[in-house]
C-alpha cells in the first residue's frame, strides 16, 4: 500500500486505458496523482473515484502538444503539492494506418506532436520541480513497435522508436541529478485506443481481439493493469538502480 507513498506523480493521458490504470494503482500505493488529459469528463470521474477510495488526486486539462499548456500545468501541480517525483509520459495516439507514401505531412505531424513532442515538453517542464525534489523517475510509454517493425502505421512506429532513444539519452543526461528515465514497451493491450484502431479499419471487435490474441505466445492480449504494475515498479524506489532501460511487457510478442 505504500510503494510510492507521498510522492507526487503526473500521468499524461491519465483518463483512460493504461493511464487510468496507472493513476488508480499509484493512488492505491499512496501517491498524490495529477490526472492530466483532454478528456475532462473522464478525468474528473477518475479523480472522484480515487478520492472515494481514500486516495489523493486532482485533474488538469492538458494538451501535451502545446508547450505553454504543459509548462502551466507542471507549475500548477507544483503549486498544489510541491516538488514532482514521478512523470509518466503515457499520452499518445495511433494515427493513420497507411503506407508511408500515402501519409500526408499533416497526418505525420499529428502523431509526432503528441507522441514525441509531448514527451519532450513534459520532460522539459517537469525538470525544475523534479530537480528540486532531489531525485525522480520518468517513465515513457513506447511500444513493442519501438523495438521491432511491422507493415502498418508508419508514423506511430517511428514515434515509438523515437521515444525509446529519447529515454536512453535523458537517462544519461539526468543521472547526475538522481533522476531515472526508462521506457515501457507494451504488446497489444485492450484499451480504447486499440478498440478505436480496429473500428477505424472496419474490423469487428470480437474478431479483432481474437486475431490480436493469436499474436502473443501467451495466448491473449494484455490488460491495462499488466502495464500499470510495471510502471509502478519503475516509479518506486524498488527500481533505484534501473535507468535507461526498456521494460518489455508483451506476452512474448518480441521473443520470436
Amino acid at each position: 500500500m505504500n510503494r510510492v507513498k507521498n510522492k507526487v506523480a503526473v500521468v499524461t493521458g491519465g483518463a483512460q486505458g493504461i493511464g487510468r490504470a496507472t493513476c488508480l494503482i499509484f493512488a492505491k500505493e499512496g501517491a498524490k496523482v495529477a490526472v492530466t488529459d483532454l478528456l475532462e469528463e473522464d478525468g474528473e470521474a477518475l479523480v472522484t473515484e480515487i478520492k472515494a477510495s481514500g486516495g489523493e488526486a486532482a485533474y488538469w486539462n492538458m494538451n501535451v502538444s502545446n508547450e505553454r499548456d504543459v509548462e502551466n500545468t507542471m507549475k500548477a501541480v507544483y503549486n498544489h503539492w510541491g516538488p514532482i517525483n514521478i512523470l509518466v509520459n503515457n499520452a499518445g495516439i495511433a494515427g493513420v494506418n497507411l503506407p508511408t507514401d500515402q501519409v500526408t505531412e499533416e497526418e505525420w505531424d499529428k502523431v509526432m506532436n503528441i507522441n514525441v513532442k509531448g514527451v519532450f515538453f513534459c520532460t522539459k517542464h517537469v525538470m525544475p520541480y523534479m530537480k528540486e525534489a532531489g531525485k525522480g523517475s520518468i517513465i515513457n510509454l513506447s511500444s513493442i513497435y519501438g523495438l521491432v517493425g511491422a507493415a502498418d502505421a508508419p508514423p506511430y512506429h517511428a514515434s515509438k522508436g523515437a521515444v525509446r532513444i529519447m529515454s536512453k539519452t535523458d537517462a544519461m543526461i539526468y543521472a547526475p541529478y538522481k533522476i531515472r528515465v526508462n521506457s515501457v514497451h507494451p504488446g497489444y493491450i485492450w484499451t480504447p485506443m486499440v478498440e478505436n484502431h480496429l473500428k477505424a479499419q472496419g474490423i469487428d471487435l470480437a474478431e479483432g481481439r481474437k486475431n490480436l490474441d493469436a499474436l502473443h505466445p501467451i495466448g491473449h492480449v494484455g490488460e491495462p493493469d499488466d502495464i500499470a504494475y510495471g510502471i509502478l515498479y519503475l516509479a518506486s524506489d524498488e527500481s533505484k538502480f534501473v535507468t535507461g532501460e526498456e521494460l518489455v511487457i508483451d506476452g512474448g510478442y518480441v521473443a520470436h
